[in-house]
């Protein structure tokens, strides 16, 4: 298969040159989830690369993302790097990343990111800040220089079986390639700006 024929590739091409001489993280995403009542959510989030064979991303499981992941896992992601005029939307099923995986992203993080992760009931009415607040300095403060990563937290892998990749041309006559995957292959055609 040609890096032409490759989404992954392509991805991947587009992916390092969004890096160079970004106006912002190229690591943001859009992600697209919906609940079992066909009620559609997206938020920004942080693409923490391909592992186990998905673009991954990591929340707290029992965050909004979480629970409409677990009741329908599938969502569509979109990267958007306008210094290049380029964008990719990625569709596929989501499956949780493994325990180990997770853990070793989760001991990367800084260890503000972990104590946060650990104390947070991301999603959910936060009716005391104070106290939230307070917890968070209670973990901080006790000394203990590691945090184990929650059993609420984790990764997940989006697996695609859909790839758009588009081009900015002026005069709206953007350039548009999609790649669905049939089987063991992806076809491939072109779309209409």
């Amino acid at each position: 298969m040609s890096t032409q024929d490759d989404p992954l590739a392509i991805f991947g091409n587009w992916y390092d040159d969004a890096k160079k001489n970004a106006l912002f993280d190229p690591d943001v995403m859009a992600l697209a989830t919906c609940s079992a009542a066909g009620k559609p959510s997206v938020r920004m989030v942080l693409f923490r690369g391909i592992r186990e064979g998905g673009f991954s991303f990591f929340t707290n499981y029992e965050s909004r993302k979480g629970q409409e992941l677990m009741e329908i896992p599938a969502a569509a992601v979109a990267f958007y790097w306008p210094h290049l005029g380029k964008q990719v939307r990625i569709e596929g099923r989501v499956e949780r990343l493994s325990p180990g995986e997770s853990d070793r992203y989760f001991q990367s993080r800084p260890m503000g990111s972990q104590i946060t992760a650990a104390v947070s009931r991301q999603s959910r009415p936060l009716l005391n800040e104070r106290e939230f607040l307070e917890q968070i300095r209670a973990v901080e403060q006790s000394g203990t220089g590691s945090v184990p990563r929650p059993p609420q937290w984790g990764g997940y892998k989006l697996i695609p079986d859909r790839f758009e990749f588009w081009t900015h041309r002026d005069d709206r006559r953007h350039n548009r390639t999609l790649f669905v995957r049939e089987q063991d292959s992806w076809v491939v055609s072109k779309l209409y700006p």
